[in-house]
C-alpha cells in the first residue's frame, strides 16, 4: 500500500481490502489532512510511516461516514489529532459503537478501540473542514448511512465522495431510511452541482479506482442507471454486480424494492 499523488498535494492509497481507498491532502508546509484511513491495521501503520518518511505531518482527520471502515485511525498519526465528521456522523459512532467495534474486530481485528470511531463534530453549519491547509468544503447529505459527507477540494479540483460514485459498487442504500433510493438520488444531484461549480476534475471514490471529469460523469450516469432498475425491477446491466459482495448487496436492495424484507435485517 503506497501513496500515489492524484492531483498536486493530493495522495492516495489502495487497501487490498474491498479496494479501499485513503485520501491525504498536503499543504504546502507538509502538514496534512487525512480522510478515512485504512483498513488493516498494517495498512493504516503503512500509510502513517510513509506520511513520516515524506516529512508530513497529520494535523486533522476526516471521515466521510460512521461506517467501520472509515472511522479507523493509528496512534502514528497522532492520537490527539482531531478527526473531523458531520454531527450526525459522531451522533452515529456513539450510539453504534459496540456495534462498529465488533465489525472492526471481524474484519480487521487488532485496532486501538479507543482510537476506532472517536470523532470531532463539526459545527451544525459547518461549510468546510477547519483546518488551515487547502480548502475542503463539506457536502453531507444523506445517502448511505446517516451523517454521510463527500469532500470538495474547490483549489485543487479534487472530489473525495466517500462510498458513492465507485467502479467497484453498485449504489449501497440506506434501507432504514424514510426514502433511500430518493436519499441517493438527492445526494447525487448534490455532488454533481458540487463538482460542476468548483471545477471538479479528479474523483476519490471509497472503493475503486480514481478517475477523471469524464469517468465522474459516467459513474453519474451508472448510478442513477442502476437506481432507475431497482425501483423499475430490472434489467440490471451492471458491470459491478459481477463481483459476489455486491451481488449479495444487490439481492438484499432488490428484494427491498419488491416490499419484502431485506436478508439479515
Amino acid at each position: 500500500m503506497s501513496l500515489t499523488e492524484v492531483a498536486p498535494g493530493v495522495w492516495t492509497a489502495t487497501a487490498r481490502t474491498w479496494s479501499t481507498l485513503s485520501t491525504v491532502v498536503v499543504a504546502t508546509d507538509g502538514r496534512c489532512l487525512v480522510v478515512d484511513p485504512g483498513i488493516t491495521v498494517a495498512e493504516v501503520r503503512v500509510l502513517a510511516a510513509e506520511i513520516r518518511e515524506r516529512g508530513w505531518r497529520p494535523v486533522a482527520g476526516f471521515s466521510t461516514h460512521p461506517h467501520w471502515d472509515h472511522v479507523l485511525w493509528s496512534a502514528e498519526l497522532g492520537a490527539s489529532v482531531p478527526r473531523w465528521a458531520t454531527p450526525a456522523a459522531v451522533r452515529t459512532a456513539v450510539t453504534h459503537r459496540a456495534d462498529i467495534l465488533a465489525e472492526a474486530h471481524a474484519d480487521a481485528p487488532g485496532h486501538d478501540p479507543r482510537l476506532v470511531g472517536h470523532l470531532t463534530p463539526l459545527l451544525a453549519d459547518a461549510a468546510k473542514v477547519p483546518w488551515d491547509g487547502p480548502r475542503a468544503v463539506v457536502v453531507p447529505h444523506r445517502a448511505h448511512c446517516l451523517g454521510s459527507a463527500a469532500l470538495v477540494l474547490p483549489d485543487l479540483g479534487v472530489l473525495v465522495a466517500g462510498d458513492l460514485l465507485s467502479d467497484r459498487e453498485v449504489p449501497l442504500l440506506d434501507l432504514d431510511a424514510a426514502d433511500p433510493v430518493g436519499d441517493h438520488q438527492v445526494a447525487l444531484t448534490r455532488l454533481e452541482h458540487a463538482a460542476e461549480e468548483h471545477g471538479v476534475r479528479v474523483l476519490i471514490p471509497g472503493h475503486g479506482t480514481v478517475t477523471d471529469a469524464t469517468g465522474l460523469r459516467d459513474r453519474l450516469a451508472a448510478d442513477r442507471a442502476y437506481l432507475f432498475a431497482l425501483v423499475a425491477g430490472g434489467p440490471f446491466d451492471d458491470p459491478r454486480l459481477a463481483d459476489a459482495w455486491v451481488a449479495g448487496e444487490h439481492a438484499r436492495q432488490v428484494l427491498w424494492a419488491r416490499g419484502g424484507r431485506p436478508v439479515g435485517a
